[in-house]
């Protein structure tokens, strides 16, 4: 253990602040943010909190604990500068802000979060979008809670809404030759064809796609990276890639060597820097094939819904889309009813079952005029 350890004082690799540790009052050892990047400033917070403890434990006398009241603008802006997050959190984030800012959170509990709800609802807001603002809420306090030491109450605990089944929306294999096709004659977005070969063969969203760097990309062995920042589960992992996979990534790599051989994008322009939005093409990419209400997720649901119709196991499916649970595979399950009928159908072989007779109790001789 280093010495700054032992002392009670350390950092850690994804704060700028300095931490301590210490043995509370009550004998159980505690570990928060001093949120000073100030080292003579946090062993002057250490000392006290560990005056304080003592005076606990030999006197019985409770710490002074003053809870600092924190205001929702800097519990939210801490978790979005920590976190970096996207731009459609950010937006998510901006629902929030219009209700609850420049009140401090313990003005906010349950019935505040409660009558958020209720006039989002009155708005024509979705039950998932709801979800979602609350969760962001939730998730800041939580960060706030785990990272920093802070100790304020989550009042979303409990409170999202039942949201309705989705709607799966795939297209067949037909239908996406036709995508294909309308792409590859828009020469203004010579990337979008390869952008759809790459969707349909791995289910990847299109923010891991655009996001794609060359340095994460290994064709000889056939997968790319995925780095945990890049991913809604926030963790690492690796896609594997199919021969149609391989022929999209070979034609960006000619892409890159004939406009922009230094640029670290796979999906880029012609003057090296990243690609951020398709939706223009990608619309008019549709218009073209005929296809109507298709998303560019739904190239995912697709990805998805080939495999489990093509007998592919749905926990084999859950792990190619780096689900966190097979449950969240499960809405593509009604695509392969098969699966069902030929589960049942095993019990037609047991020996302790007749031809579909009632059972008797008694041996029954076949009918031969039957």
């Amino acid at each position: 253990m280093s010495k700054r350890k032992s002392e009670g004082l350390f950092k850690r690799g994804d704060s700028q602040f300095w931490w301590i540790d210490y043995i509370d009052g009550c004998g159980k050892r505690t570990r928060k943010s001093t949120q000073t990047a100030d080292r003579k400033e946090a062993e002057v917070l250490l000392a006290k909190y560990k005056l304080e403890s003592h005076l606990e434990r030999v006197w019985g006398k409770p710490a002074q604990k003053t809870q600092i009241d924190y205001s929702f603008d800097e519990t939210l802006l801490l978790y979005i500068k920590e976190k970096s997050v996207g731009r459609r959190t950010k937006s998510t984030a901006k629902n929030l802000y219009g209700y609850f800012t420049g009140k401090l959170m313990s003005q906010i509990g349950d019935l505040e979060v409660k009558a958020y709800i209720r006039s989002r609802l009155k708005e024509g807001v979705v039950a998932g979008t709801i979800n979602k603002e609350i969760g962001l809420l939730s998730a800041a306090i939580n960060f706030a809670n785990t990272d920093y030491g802070w100790e304020l109450k989550n009042p979303v605990t409990g409170k999202k809404l039942q949201e309705p089944e989705g709607v799966v929306r795939w297209i067949t294999p037909e239908e996406a030759n036709k995508l294909i096709n309308a792409a590859s004659g828009i020469t203004k977005a010579p990337w979008l064809v390869d952008f759809i070969r790459l969707a349909l063969n791995t289910g990847c969203r299109a923010g891991e796609l655009l996001g794609l760097e060359w340095a994460r990309v290994d064709l000889e062995k056939e997968f790319f990276i995925l780095e945990a920042e890049h991913q809604k589960n926030r963790r690492r992992n690796s896609v594997p890639l199919n021969a149609e996979a391989i022929v999209a990534l070979m034609a960006r790599a000619e892409f890159r060597k004939t406009h922009c051989p230094d640029s670290p994008w796979v999906f880029c322009s012609k003057d090296g820097n990243q690609l951020q939005s398709l939706k223009k093409s990608w619309a008019t990419a549709c218009k073209l094939a005929g296809i109507e209400n298709f998303r560019i997720h739904d190239q995912r649901h697709t990805f998805a819904s080939w495999l489990v119709m093509e007998n592919v196991p749905l926990y084999t499916v859950s792990k190619v889309l780096r689900h966190s649970t097979v449950k969240m595979t499960e809405k593509y399950a009604h695509l392969n009813p098969e699966n069902l009928r030929d589960a049942v159908r095993v019990l037609d072989t047991l020996s302790r079952f007749g031809h579909g007779a009632p059972h008797t109790g008694t041996s029954q001789q076949p009918n031969p005029l039957i």
